[in-house]
């Protein structure tokens, strides 16, 4: 039971290492068993990777070619990918898939166009949130007839119907059962989710169409700044909404 008791952590004495003395103090910090192990670990991985590599450089083949032993340079110890003399790509190569690009894009411009335009004719901008603000001026005779004025009994109308600029019925269409049908309530809401609809994709297209020509004018200048031998001066930044501004020096045709 003793040796136990002396055993425990509880009661251990605190293991404290030495600091290095002052006779030799000129020869720096003294290492310790945990920084020996750090360098003793480093050393060890060290001499694992040079046996591995060894190893690899006895079986290696003396006939064995790839091309990056040709395509590769060293610098500064690393192995570089040899960089190319002549362009990939020539620059009239580059001109014409930017051309092939620009013109996808403008064909499919023009598609957005011919759907927008489409939209619009069929919508007409009617019942819209912001709406001309139209005139219809009615002439009286005088100021009584002013103050008892009627729009309804005058358009001959139901009063609900009175701010509606279209559809109007007449109180005769609606006595005849000509709108009846049409001018149900579950066939206005009908009707209106419908156009609310229309007007929603009218906006998406024309958004598209407008970020399909800044695409277009960015391809644009980059074809045009591929000509390296043109003096030209920065004018302004390519910006998410418009192209870079250049301006091209007057050169002299012989």
């Amino acid at each position: 039971m003793s040796n136990l008791r002396k055993a425990a952590k509880s009661g251990a004495k605190t293991y404290r290492e030495r600091s290095q003395p002052e006779s030799r103090a000129h020869l720096g910090f003294l290492e310790k068993k945990k920084d020996y192990k750090l360098r003793a670990e480093d050393y060890q991985r060290k001499q694992t990777t040079i046996k591995v590599l060894k190893r690899k450089a006895l079986d290696r083949n003396p006939d064995e070619f790839y091309f990056n032993m040709v395509k590769t340079q060293k610098v500064d110890g690393e192995h570089r990918e040899r960089e190319s003399a002549e362009p990939e790509t020539t620059e009239t190569q580059l001109k014409m898939m930017l051309s092939q690009d620009q013109r996808y894009v403008n064909m499919k411009k023009t598609a957005e166009l011919r759907k927008i335009e489409k939209l619009k004719s069929s919508l007409h901008m009617i019942g819209i949130d912001k709406k001309p603000q139209n005139k219809h001026i009615i002439f009286v005779d005088s100021k009584k007839e002013v103050q008892e004025f009627d729009p309804a009994k005058y358009f001959n109308t139901h009063p609900s119907l009175v701010d509606r600029v279209y559809n109007r019925p007449t109180i005769d269409a609606l006595k005849r059962g000509d709108f009846l049908g049409d001018m149900s309530e579950e066939y206005i809401k009908e009707i209106e989710e419908e156009k609310e609809k229309k007007y929603k994709e009218l906006a998406r297209r024309i958004a598209r169409e407008k970020e399909l020509s800044i695409i277009s004018q960015k391809m644009e200048m980059k074809k045009h700044l591929l000509d390296k031998k043109a003096r030209k001066i920065k004018v302004q930044g390519e910006t998410k909404i418009t192209a870079a501004q250049y301006r091209w020096c007057y050169q002299r045709k012989r």
